[in-house]
């Protein structure tokens, strides 16, 4: 779905749209979407503005990724609201560098006539996700000895606490 700038002065866009898993490619060959994703919300130009989106809505999805510790297959699910601002590429900053205002590191940039609604759910999907991706809350990982799954079977590897950087120090 495309949101024109056109349309957007004539009237609030609102949507309600389901995209089905592989519609939309999340551009990280680990992550997937093993369910459908539902977004529904409004798209708005927002006035006395240089041409600025607002899009916010509800997103529903559930996603997959391998798990940090034991990287199998981790189920996450995403419910949440988004809020989310975008400007044309024109009005950004020129220099590869610049510095930001606080206000600022939460608005995205759009190039040419407007703004596609699939981008958005992508980006915001993904910056969704929680930093540690977990299988289970109790997950055990991997042996770092032998990477035996210790979830499916417990290992005979002791771990040696031992850090090698002191081992000088046992000789006094």
């Amino acid at each position: 779905m495309f949101f024109s700038i056109h349309d957007l002065e004539v009237r609030k866009i609102h949507f309600d749209v389901e995209f089905p898993p592989g519609e939309i490619d999340f551009l990280d060959p680990g992550v997937r979407q093993t369910g459908v994703l539902m977004a529904r919300g409004t798209a708005e130009l927002l006035s006395h503005t240089l041409g600025e989106i607002r899009v916010r809505g509800h997103l529903k999805v559930t996603m997959e990724a391998p798990c940090d510790r034991c990287l199998e297959p981790a189920a996450l699910l995403i419910d949440s609201d988004f809020d989310l601002f975008y400007r044309p590429l024109a009005t950004g900053p020129e220099a590869p560098e610049v510095e930001i205002h606080d206000g600022e590191t939460e608005i995205g940039f759009y190039v040419k006539d407007g703004l596609e609604l699939e981008e958005v759910l992508r980006e915001f999907v993904l910056l969704a996700m929680p930093m540690q991706k977990v299988c289970k809350p109790d997950c055990k990982g991997i042996c770092p000895q032998c990477g035996q799954n210790r979830n499916e079977a417990a290992c005979d590897c002791r771990l040696d606490l031992i850090d090698d950087r002191w081992a000088a120090l046992k000789n006094l």
